[in-house]
């Protein structure tokens, strides 16, 4: 659910000479920093919390929840906090675990028979931590079409069996690719064993608990007085875009909160299980606590000497890592328009959450003022964060346009090129995305899914047998190459997809279609 990520970036810059190290700064100096980071990265809101010694020692909202209505972001400002959900998905399996519900080890089949997986002998062992630690050997967000953009049919149950459609990349148990369709699975295992929604069991036994009383999973988010509006700044002004329902996606990214309630998470966990007024109330154990930032998968380490870093992994709903001694657990969230970040130093007693509301720039601002917040806890020079980040964020976009402006120069280079509409009209269909319509509309070649209606929109010849499509759907930027092939007779018989831009939200994973002709 998140573009290639800038954040890539930095891992790999080699440090120069530190200017001089700055103390931890002071909620004033937060402030300041953040009305910079507003403005160079076009962001309309935003919320900041920092958690010490048990207690909030920053707790505040910027910017504006709405860029029509101006109204101010608060602490208690609700933004859809998107993967850093899985977090909770993991702690509500932690909770069944002690309750003798279920194993870490279970397998899956146990709890979802009809679950099926590429093929038969990653099925029979596929278990509950294989759902929850991207190691499945699938490709990087397979399979998200059923869910982004929002507004399809899709349901649990295609998604417990559309594995078994979808080859693998890698060896199981082998590489990292980020997932979203198995921590849905992760959701319905823990509606099963429970016996109640996934929805209702985080509300009333982790969200209710930590009285964090503002936040909700899902569709039980009925409270929407104070609740942030998407933004995006795509078209380089910042723009209100529509809400984004998740819908059966709850387990992977569907919690709404706000950093007077994350703060309440974060500490629940800086304090390894237990919460309430003298932290001693447990709400899961130390076993699990430690299994839960235990690393499952490994990642390539931070090679930047600025952090010294010495592992990097991925354990249960957690990033794990070191920087300059100090153990780091951390996560990002993104749907369109919200952008989250947590991120925690055990060691330092010290938490860091900061949510946004505005498609591109939110990355860069959340990037850039966690490291600098954390870097003075750190003992770290100040590194000039904003203007690298914003540095960087401006050389992907260039990059973005450049591809993008080349694809519809060569569309417009092609008009005069003559289509056999025909020979492309028809339906196809994908195993696991179902059918999608080629049609003619004024005399143009159009595109429609079934399943997805806001996937739909004009083909313009690209060349050869290539079209580009114009999604009516323009809340990100996910426009695609359609690749059709043919037969003798110059007939469509399948399509191959990809997206235009390279920083397309891997979610949107058209390279995973195989469209085959139905029709006669």
């Amino acid at each position: 659910m998140r573009k290639k990520s800038i954040l890539l970036k930095y891992l790999f810059l080699i440090c120069l000479a530190p200017s001089l190290i700055f103390a931890q700064l002071s909620s004033p100096q937060i402030d300041s920093l953040v009305a910079v980071a507003l403005v160079k990265f076009k962001v309309a809101g935003v919320a900041v919390a920092v958690v010490k010694e048990g207690k909030v020692i920053h707790s505040k909202g910027y910017g504006i929840s709405d860029i029509n209505t101006k109204i101010a972001v608060n602490e208690n400002t609700n933004f859809q906090i998107a993967s850093n959900t899985k977090a909770f998905t993991t702690t509500a399996l932690a909770i069944l675990e002690e309750e003798g519900k279920l194993k870490w080890t279970d397998k899956v089949i146990d709890h979802i028979p009809e679950f099926k997986m590429y093929n038969d002998y990653v099925t029979e062992n596929f278990n509950i931590q294989d759902l929850l630690t991207h190691r499945s050997g699938l490709a990087l967000g397979v399979g998200d079409l059923m869910f982004f953009p929002d507004g399809s049919d899709f349901t649990i149950k295609d998604v417990v069996t559309c594995f078994q459609y979808f080859k693998p990349v890698s060896a199981f148990r082998t590489k990292f690719d980020y997932d979203n369709l198995l921590y849905m699975v992760a959701g319905e295992v823990i509606a099963r064993a429970s016996g109640m929604s996934y929805e209702l069991f985080v509300q009333k036994r982790i969200i209710e608990p930590l009285q964090m009383n503002n936040s909700y999973v899902g569709y039980l988010q009925k409270d929407k007085s104070n609740l942030a509006t998407p933004h995006s700044s795509e078209s380089g002004s910042i723009k209100t875009i529509d809400s984004y329902d998740i819908g059966m996606a709850d387990a992977a990214g569907g919690i709404f909160s706000n950093v007077t309630d994350m703060s309440k998470w974060m500490m629940l966990h800086l304090n390894k299980g237990k919460y309430g007024i003298d932290l001693k109330t447990p709400l899961f154990s130390l076993k699990n606590h430690n299994e839960m930032w235990r690393i499952h998968t490994v990642l390539e380490t931070n090679p930047n000497p600025r952090y010294n870093s010495h592992f990097n992994g991925y354990g249960l709903g957690w990033v794990l890592t070191d920087v300059v001694g100090k153990f780091e657990v951390s996560h990002t969230g993104g749907l369109p328009g919200m952008l989250s970040i947590v991120t925690m130093y055990p060691d330092l007693n010290l938490g860091i959450v900061i949510l946004t509301n505005t498609e591109n720039g939110g990355e860069a601002l959340f990037s850039s003022l966690t490291n600098t917040i954390a870097d003075s806890y750190l003992g770290l020079d100040d590194y000039a964060w904003i203007d690298k980040m914003l540095a960087w964020s401006n050389e992907d976009k260039n990059e973005e346009d450049n591809v993008t402006k080349k694809t519809w120069e060569q569309v417009q280079m092609a008009k005069k090129i003559e289509v056999k509409n025909e020979n492309y009209i028809g339906i196809y269909a994908d195993k696991w995305f179902g059918k999608v319509e080629v049609f003619e509309k004024n005399k143009q070649l159009w595109i429609k899914c079934y399943r997805s209606p806001k996937l739909n929109g004009p083909m313009a010849f690209f060349q050869e047998n290539s079209f580009a499509i114009k999604w009516e759907y323009q809340a990100m930027n996910c426009d695609a190459l359609s690749i059709f092939s043919l037969d003798e007779t110059g007939k469509a018989t399948s399509i191959k997809m990809k997206g235009i831009s390279p920083n397309i939200d891997f979610s949107f994973d058209f390279q995973d279609l195989d469209l085959k002709r139905i029709d006669k």
